[in-house]
């Protein structure tokens, strides 16, 4: 008999949910990690900026397409990680609040190993303004996407439903056969047959 969780769903599902996130999650870092840290053989790098929000306000005070489409590139880069990071520590009994605060907390880790290992490889500058919009994306990742995730996967087959439809599991139908077969075997094997009554002469 399996073991129904609090969110819907079975207790064993929970193990598998977070089997998967791992195996997406270290795949997606490993991409990441590619292309972040990968030389760039370019003949102008730009300079080291340790102000925090001085290349966003560049940015957006510029106002052009090109500036908001890095500054939406550098929202993306690690938004994947709002989603992903849930599912590799699956809980489904925390509120969204705690999930989405252990989820930023950990996207800003993971942006700021980046950025320090980009200050040695050729063709990278250090920018501390990457790790506010990699946070800021993981942010809105959690709040907008998991959730919806979450419903989906806290529906799961518990709930008696399935392609949302009725579950078949023998209980509901056919049930008259079967209790027609069930008497009719007690009554061949458990009960003895009865003689005709004949009257007596007097």
């Amino acid at each position: 008999m399996q073991r129904h969780g609090r969110g819907g769903g079975t207790a064993a599902s929970a193990p598998r949910i977070r089997v998967a996130g791992l195996v997406l999650l270290t795949a997606y870092l490993a991409v990441v990690g590619w292309l972040a840290l990968r030389p760039l053989p370019v003949p102008w790098v730009e300079p080291t900026n340790l102000q925090p929000l001085a290349t966003i306000r560049s940015e957006l005070d510029t106002g052009t397409l090109d500036a908001l489409y890095g500054l939406a590139r550098g929202l993306a880069r690690l938004a994947a990680l709002g989603v992903l990071l849930p599912l590799a520590s699956w809980r489904p009994e925390r509120t969204l609040a705690a999930v989405c605060a252990r989820t930023v907390g950990a996207g800003a880790l993971i942006s700021s190993a980046i950025l320090l290992l980009q200050s040695g490889v050729p063709g990278r500058s250090v920018n501390v303004d990457t790790v506010l919009l990699d946070s800021a994306g993981v942010a809105l990742a959690c709040l907008l996407v998991f959730p919806v995730v979450r419903a989906l996967l806290r529906r799961g087959p518990g709930d008696g439903t399935r392609w949302g439809g009725p579950r078949w599991d023998g209980s509901a139908h056919g049930s008259g056969a079967h209790d027609v077969l069930h008497l009719r075997d007690e009554t061949a094997g458990g009960v003895p047959p009865r003689a005709a009554r004949v009257g007596i002469a007097p």
